[in-house]
């Protein structure tokens, strides 16, 4: 990978709005969880947003991650460590590819170089909570860790109805259709006559 140079104008400006919607306690959070969901993965040095970054740039503690989230099949079969660029980088796609297949929606997916350059650290973070609140919902006994840690995502609630409620609905008018109900003409002048606004003796 080439040195990025420093940056000016709007690129900088740019950037420091994407910087400010990293937060740090949710980055706490969600480094207790995968210590806790990983066996033998080991907590980053210390907790601010570039240890963050490094812990997870080469994408093997995403991928023990996306291991422990399944049973005994495992979506990413080898897992290696490599000081290599395109390797890390490789091994990140790997862990997008396993959660879009266990259900993150592609819209709270963040891109390798958001990870791998430190481009928006916040998208990792939404990542990694719609993949912990996914495993919540799921509850099929994979997730370790406290479930209060992720909202539960809103599931199907089917509602079935007998004919005859069906029939007997058809004969309410809602009151979104309006109503008349209480409306009176009167006080009401007729047509083309000017109001009287004067009481004649």
């Amino acid at each position: 990978m080439a040195n990025k140079g420093p940056q000016y104008g709007l690129s900088r400006e740019v950037q420091s709005k994407i910087d400010k919607k990293y937060d740090p306690d949710l980055e706490e959070k969600l480094v207790e969880w995968i210590v806790a969901q990983c066996d033998g993965v080991d907590r980053p040095d210390k907790l601010d947003k570039m240890a963050f970054q490094s812990w997870l740039k080469d994408g093997c503690v995403l991928s023990e991650l996306i291991n422990s989230l399944h049973g005994p099949n495992k979506p990413i079969k080898t897992i290696k460590r490599s000081g290599m660029a395109f390797k890390q980088m490789e091994q990140i796609s790997l862990f997008l590819k396993a959660a879009e297949n266990y259900g993150v929606t592609k819209t709270d997916m963040f891109q390798t170089v958001d990870l791998y350059e430190s481009k928006d650290l916040a998208a990792v973070q939404r990542t990694l909570m719609a993949l912990g609140s996914l495993a919540v919902t799921k509850g099929d006994g994979n997730y370790k860790g406290d479930p209060a840690w992720f909202p539960k995502k809103s599931q199907e609630n089917r509602r079935e109805f007998t004919e005859d409620q069906l029939k007997e609905g058809q004969s309410v008018i809602g009151l979104q259709m309006g109503t008349n109900k209480g409306a009176s003409q009167a006080g009401m002048t007729g047509y083309g006559r000017p109001r009287q606004i004067i009481n004649n003796p």
